[in-house]
């Protein structure tokens, strides 16, 4: 199992120490999101910095020596696939090759709505981001690419620098929907998890509820049958799993408080409470146990975990992860 860290609003000029941190802890790999605005569950506004997600990536590569660096995930509308495929280059450059190269549809329509960037519908956002990542893997390939597309336009374009990793660094997909699914299907390495928001346009309590522990398992089965239907190994794509929000109890009775406390949010019994796929809330014997059960029953290989908390993460490490390693 590896684990992950996503690092959304930490002041960026201490972004370099807590990197360095994360790696002594031992995070497998560091994440970022890429927005513009950040906005929490039915819209609320956070009230917390948005930093350049390149630039965090950047820092982030220089920090580190061994932690792969990448994000969960790049919105594809923000940027040319000629861009994309440039900034990951020199993440991979800078960081001796160990970028992720993680993208997604785009989801957060506050803001495209408040910039005027283009939020076309759902069904046009994922053919563009379909044919976004054949255009960044040609790109990173030896042969000047070119390419003429519903979207995307290229003419013997021949970029520089290439990625270290060959052919490419590892691609991760986010999202929940089905079209976003067979995507993942077609051209992830990886692919992370999470409830539906692509046509809603907003994280929804209802969405989050409908990600029960059946249906993360149906998503993946979903994967699996059109990762074969398309030629691929059914197993080709490695499976991830962000829990965003992290509750380490003392006691059994204290996680059983945390979880019937959740229970009435997540529209799920208590009992049910540390199976919801975007959640831990128990003791650390407790979240080992369900990490076990997820590699096994869904066949995740990663675990992410938001540096929302300090103290959190650093108990995490301590008792979950390096527990696990012993």
């Amino acid at each position: 199992m590896r684990f992950g860290i996503q690092i959304g609003h930490v002041d960026i000029t201490h972004l370099h120490d807590v990197c360095q941190e994360m790696e002594g802890l031992g995070f497998d790999s560091i994440y970022f999101p890429d927005h513009l605005v950040a906005e929490g569950p039915e819209r609320a506004r956070m009230g917390l910095p948005s930093w350049d997600s390149m630039t965090m990536a950047a820092i982030a590569a220089q920090a580190t020596k061994k932690t792969r660096i990448g994000h969960l995930v790049l919105c594809n509308l923000f940027r040319h696939p000629a861009v994309t495929a440039q900034s990951l280059a020199t993440i991979d450059q800078l960081s001796g090759g160990r970028a992720v190269a993680g993208l997604g549809s785009g989801w957060t329509e506050t803001e495209f709505r408040m910039t005027g960037i283009n939020f076309p519908p759902i069904d046009a956002r994922l053919r563009m981001l379909d044919e976004s990542l054949t255009c960044i893997r040609g790109l990173w390939g030896d042969a000047p690419f070119t390419h003429e597309g519903e979207f995307y336009r290229f003419r013997e374009a021949d970029l520089a620098p290439k990625t270290v990793q060959k052919p490419h660094p590892p691609i991760l997909l986010g999202g929940g929907g089905k079209g976003l699914l067979r995507i993942a299907a077609k051209h992830a390495d990886a692919l992370n998890i999470i409830s539906d928001v692509g046509r809603q346009g907003y994280i929804s309590m209802d969405g989050v509820k409908k990600l029960s522990d059946d249906a993360f398992r149906k998503k993946v089965d979903f994967v699996r049958a059109e990762s074969k239907r398309l030629g691929r190994d059914p197993q080709a794509v490695a499976m991830s799993n962000v829990c965003f929000t992290v509750m380490i109890a003392d006691s059994a009775k204290a996680a059983q408080a945390m979880r019937e406390g959740m229970s009435g949010m997540l529209g799920v019994p208590p009992e049910a409470a540390l199976q919801a796929p975007m959640v831990f809330a128990g003791t650390p014997d407790e979240i080992i146990t369900e990490i076990g059960r997820r590699e096994r029953d869904w066949e995740v290989r990663e675990v992410v975990i938001p540096h929302n908390d300090e103290g959190t993460v650093q108990r995490f490490a301590r008792d979950v992860l390096a527990a696990m390693r012993k």
